[in-house]
């Protein structure tokens, strides 16, 4: 790390749970490394806290390597900070200037219920891929890769649509609390493959029926979603999970 350090003050939801009142409370972080990322910056003002007998502040964190989707804080108003396409585990502290205020807040949306702090719990997003069931893939050796050709261009989007780490941005950073660009990506990078046609037209039905149920709000085509993605992936597959929904809906067996 190089030797350029900055002070910042912070201020961070502090929440004991879901039923419990919560507070933005207020923490200096001295002498910050510039190139720290924004969770080593709070892992050092968690050692602080704790050698003055105070409890930490709770957040989701895993990997550390922008893959996982397990990290994750709204940083003063936008999901996983300043940063385009950049996870807030890979946010490094010298896109901050010294003396900057920083607010730091949770991802809010009914179907994320706080745990505590920074944590919420986003099972809601492994509920849909549940509902979205398995895809048609044969055991055993494995084909000879040219016996199932794919278009380049089918291939290259479903190659996009796959770059969601399920992280909830999305869901934070849209004003109606939607999961369509989660529940699209999903429906994307399996449906335009050879391997999950078979199951598309009960896979789009099911995932936005489970969406519904979990309380996600609707698409009404801010599109902040795509904005704050932190993988980059398009609202173009939002149209594309309305044309799969719709033909499912009126002309398929799965309903």
């Amino acid at each position: 790390m190089s030797g350029k350090t900055i002070n910042l003050t912070l201020k961070v939801w502090r929440q004991n749970g879901a039923a419990a009142p919560g507070r933005l409370e207020t923490h200096p972080a001295e002498n910050i490394p510039t190139d720290a990322s924004f969770l080593e910056m709070l892992d050092i003002v968690n050692e602080r806290l704790t050698l003055e007998g105070k409890p930490p502040i709770a957040f989701d964190h895993d990997c550390r390597e922008g893959i996982c989707g397990m990290c994750g804080a709204v940083v003063n108003g936008r999901p996983h900070g300043p940063e385009r396409e950049t996870t807030l585990c890979q946010l490094h502290m010298r896109h901050f200037q010294d003396r900057d205020v920083v607010i730091i807040e949770p991802f809010r949306s009914r179907a994320f219920p706080l745990i505590k702090d920074l944590a919420v719990d986003r099972g809601a997003l492994d509920q849909i891929i549940i509902a979205g069931g398995y895809v048609s893939v044969n055991t055993g050796q494995a084909p000879e890769a040219n016996t199932l050709p794919v278009p380049k261009d089918d291939a290259d989007l479903a190659m996009d649509a796959a770059a969601c780490i399920g992280c909830g941005a999305c869901v934070a950073a849209c004003p109606n609390a939607a999961a369509m660009l989660f529940v699209a990506a999903k429906v994307s990078h399996l449906g335009l493959l050879p391997q999950g046609r078979p199951e598309a037209a009960r896979r789009a039905l099911s995932m936005v029926a489970q969406m519904d149920a979990l309380g996600f709000g609707n698409c009404t085509n801010h599109k902040e979603c795509e904005m704050e993605c932190p993988k980059g992936v398009s609202i173009s597959h939002i149209a594309r999970l309305n044309r799969e929904f719709l033909k499912a809906a009126l002309w398929s067996r799965e309903k």
